[in-house]
């Protein structure tokens, strides 16, 4: 199957490319650092471990999840690409091959219990490791291997207990409009449990670890990556006309580009929206580290998954607009972060048009350097909670408002 040989690929090459950087055992030392660093916002593994052992932790945690999905019998579509490909993102900031596997069997779990398959939740299972970074916290307290492991079980079991039925509602919630959903479910997890930890004395401290520096060799993969997706579509379309079908979908969930418009189209819209983000940071004075290929890296896989150049440039284009009149700069890390990972309200912008992208892009900026502050940094899908939390306020004003319009 096509999408599978892509996702594969995908893997293989992030895997073989950790070498072009480091030695065997250099990427081995660095994977170790990656281990044993906490993880919680924002920590760029790029600079933690070095970029070979980055590059590997991710391959293969791309590699992990492709297994699992096919292992559980889930239908391959568009929402297999948008879920491994942004674990491959998360894997160079916050993911490891360690921190990841309590969640996962905690949800496992959880379908065993409710006597249904693993199947129906194998995507919140992988979509739920954004609350890895609280696993490492917790099994780093303690110097006993034993008690590391009960502890980092005893956490992901109560994590994977209360995701599912939380990003089911969550849904009903935001109503389609935040990508990103599971990100505003663990959010509201992350909040609860960090604020019991902190109860009982335990203070979580965040972080900033980032790379300042451009890799030519890192800029050359992202783009090499985003042009073969592009290219692979392109050869595949039989009539070129069609490849903006995919521009008339407001993005809103559940869109698989897959299943609307086809794998040719998709790996297009993939393509371009790599090359269009990844263009962005850099003509913004930005850095291409492990952070910011989290963020492409997840924009590309949601290119299947509900984005478009169309719904996701307003988004953008609102957040650079508030770096002309707020107090930070566009190239400040967490503002980098907040206009990639923003575009999880994309589908305002294709449902009400783009001066509401705009909107919403303006205000997720600000609004997003301030929701960690509940999670404590420990929920690596911060700007999910905050898109789930801005499009809650704002959705229903604009309906509002476009009601009254339509009625007059």
């Amino acid at each position: 199957m096509i999408i599978e040989r892509v996702l594969w690929l995908s893997a293989i090459s992030m895997i073989l490319f950790a070498f072009f950087f480091d030695t065997p055992s250099e990427i081995i030392c660095g994977l170790k650092r990656i281990i044993l660093h906490p993880d919680g916002l924002i920590t760029d593994y790029s600079s933690v471990g070095g970029f070979g052992a980055t590059f590997l932790n991710s391959g293969i945690i791309m590699a992990a999840s492709v297994t699992i999905i096919k292992m559980s019998h889930a239908m391959i579509s568009g929402a297999t690409i948008a879920c491994v490909f942004l674990m491959a993102g998360f894997s160079m900031f916050g993911k490891n091959i360690a921190n990841i596997w309590p969640i996962i069997f905690g949800v496992f779990l959880f379908s065993k219990i409710q006597r249904e398959k693993f199947s129906k939740y194998v995507y919140i299972a992988l979509y739920g490791t954004a609350l890895a970074p609280m696993i490492t916290e917790v099994a780093l307290e303690s110097e006993n291997i034993f008690i590391k492991i009960m502890l980092a079980l005893l956490v992901g079991t109560i994590i994977g207990f209360l995701l599912p039925p939380l990003a089911t509602y969550c849904l009903r919630v935001h109503q389609g409009y935040n990508l990103y959903n599971v990100g505003f479910a663990a959010g509201l997890v992350g909040t609860m449990i960090v604020s019991v930890m902190k109860s009982f004395g335990y203070e979580v401290t965040s972080s900033l670890i980032w790379t300042y520096e451009n890799d030519w060799k890192v800029i050359t993969y992202m783009y090499l990556l985003s042009a073969s997706l592009m290219i692979a579509g392109w050869v595949m379309v039989d009539d070129k006309k069609t490849i903006k079908r995919v521009y008339r979908h407001s993005g809103r969930l559940v869109a698989d580009f897959i299943l609307l418009d086809g794998v040719p189209i998709t790996l297009f819209n993939m393509g371009t929206l790599g090359i269009f983000a990844t263009s962005y940071i850099l003509a913004t004075g930005g850095t291409i580290n492990g952070a910011t290929m989290g963020g492409i890296m997840t924009i590309i896989g949601f290119g299947a998954f509900g984005k478009h150049l169309r719904n996701i440039v307003p988004i953008v284009a609102g957040v650079y607009l508030g770096s002309l009149v707020k107090v930070w700069n566009i190239n400040d890390p967490s503002v980098q972060l907040a206009a990639l990972f923003g575009t999880a309200l994309a589908p305002i912008s294709g449902q009400f048009g783009w001066q509401y992208g705009i909107l919403v892009g303006f205000l997720h900026s600000s609004m997003v350097l301030n929701t960690s502050i509940l999670h404590g940094g420990l929920n690596l899908y911060n700007n999910g909670f905050s898109a789930g939390m801005l499009a809650l306020i704002v959705v229903p004003m604009i309906e509002a408002f476009k009601n009254r319009k339509d009625q007059r």
